[in-house]
């Protein structure tokens, strides 16, 4: 079938997948179309660190030939997606949203990258980031624009990588989360993110953040194109030792099961700290969790004001350790945001770090144990429905705006856990909500599962921003 494409772009994955694997669509029409998609319209957007159009082509003659043999792959085969601009490509720049890497050309590619290339994904090109992957854009650095609306904030810090998925300009894409930057984005954009458990997926050749909270994953159009992405770039990995070795299931053998008999825990104080309409959308998101069998139980979740409260120092020691090499020395390079949590981090004492470590592993442990009566958890996606550019453009600077937009994301990145942000509903002026499931350690089956349940039901994923 021959087309311009214009009625591709909004494909889910699996579905433009299953067209290229029936021969309905060739990988080389399909990276034509997107590459034309993002020439026409990410000047505005500006998702996109850099274009990869040379390699991406090679690669879809590649998985063209390839499927013409019968040499399928699987779900990402000829498929056209991009990556953060923090994971080292060979071919490409690695810049992490910061002009002073702006040359910078790894001599390998990251795991993850690897890995879809493996998987025979056509890689597009780079996505734009905030500055190292922190909470604000670097000054020369443009923001990405959110195709629903240009006065809406387009998340932190995987913006491009909301964007250009919400916009049709990939078929997916790799983000990264520390405190809730694959959650923002894609809750602002409105697409499917899947923050996996801490070690499920390979950080070997991705620019830190912070270590011990940096998790790499997927962001698309549906649970079921995530669980696709994830189950190619997951796994253990001898490159990077804190990978994890836990068996890897196939994240879309269980889609049909549904959410029947699913214990749901509902912790109506936690989530009442969501202003008035994301409280509202995560409700509704219940009530057809309900209306699917889930059984709705009331928990109590532990304290989260001193977790989000010690994620600061925290992810600022982890992050002055990985701008070791350029910090102090190229300070005045660096944006403010940045630069002040760095300064932060330089700052923490030994033994306020250490304190901070042992009440991190104490709400570990609490949240861990309420996970012994449920089996997945339902929070909003963060404290606000829909931010603005304007009420964010401090973000990196004001403490109290940063700690009531972690209060449902950090949580989970100081515990490590797995979760999935679903598009459940839009604001009165038109901008994208969601909420998240949680779930225990390396149960992101049971997510994909839980959110393909969720999105067989409702179309607010299938809902695309007019462009």
């Amino acid at each position: 079938m021959t087309s311009s494409g214009t009625d591709w772009h909004f494909l889910e994955l699996t579905e433009i997948g299953r067209r290229i694997r029936a021969r309905e669509i060739s990988p080389v029409e399909a990276t034509t179309a997107q590459l034309g998609r993002i020439a026409a319209l990410d000047g505005r957007l500006r998702s996109y660190a850099h274009v990869m159009a040379d390699q991406a082509m090679a690669q879809a003659r590649a998985a063209e030939a390839a499927i013409g043999r019968g040499d399928i792959r699987g779900p990402l085969h000829g498929v056209p997606i991009a990556v953060k601009d923090l994971c080292w490509t060979r071919d490409a720049p690695t810049a992490a949203g910061m002009p002073i890497h702006r040359n910078f050309r790894p001599e390998e590619d990251a795991t993850v990258v690897r890995r879809l290339a493996a998987a025979g994904a056509v890689i597009l090109g780079k996505l734009q980031l905030t500055e190292g992957a922190y909470a604000d854009h670097h000054p020369d650095v443009p923001a990405p624009v959110n195709p629903w609306d240009a006065a809406t904030w387009s998340g932190a810090s995987s913006s491009g990588s909301g964007v250009a998925t919400a916009a049709g300009l990939c078929y997916g894409s790799l983000g990264s989360d520390t405190g809730g930057s694959i959650r923002f984005p894609s809750a602002a954009n409105g697409v499917t993110g899947l923050k996996p458990t801490w070690g499920r997926v390979s950080r070997y050749g991705v620019f830190e953040l912070a270590a011990t909270l940096d998790h790499v994953g997927p962001m698309a159009r549906s649970a079921a194109d995530c669980g696709a992405i994830l189950g190619a770039i997951a796994g253990a990995d001898p490159k990077d030792p804190t990978a994890s070795l836990e068996p890897m299931p196939n994240y879309l053998a269980g889609l049909g099961r549904g959410l029947r008999g699913l214990r749901i825990g509902v912790a109506a104080d936690f989530n009442a700290g969501a202003d008035a309409e994301m409280l509202r959308a995560t409700e509704e998101a219940l009530r057809v969790v309900a209306a699917l069998g889930g059984e709705i139980r009331e928990v109590r979740f532990p304290a989260v004001d001193q977790v989000i409260e010690d994620w600061f120092p925290l992810c600022a020691v982890e992050t002055a350790v990985a701008h070791e090499a350029t910090y102090p020395a190229r300070k005045a390079e660096y944006g403010p945001a940045l630069s002040a949590l760095i300064e932060q981090g330089r700052g923490v004492s030994g033994l306020d770090y250490q304190k901070i470590v042992l009440r991190r592993h104490d709400f570990a442990g609490r949240v861990r144990a309420l996970f012994e009566g449920i089996d997945l958890l339902v929070v909003p996606a963060q404290g606000f429905a829909s931010p603005t550019v304007a009420g964010m453009a401090t973000l990196g600077q004001d403490p109290a705006l940063i700690a009531r937009l972690l209060r449902f994301t950090c949580p989970f990145d100081m515990t490590g856990s797995p979760t999935i942000t679903l598009p459940c509903g839009f604001t009165e002026r038109g901008t994208p909500i969601a909420f998240q499931f949680v779930s225990r350690h390396f149960e992101e089956d049971l997510l994909t599962r839980a959110g393909h349940a969720y999105q067989q039901a409702t179309d607010w994923h299938r809902r695309h921003p007019a462009l």
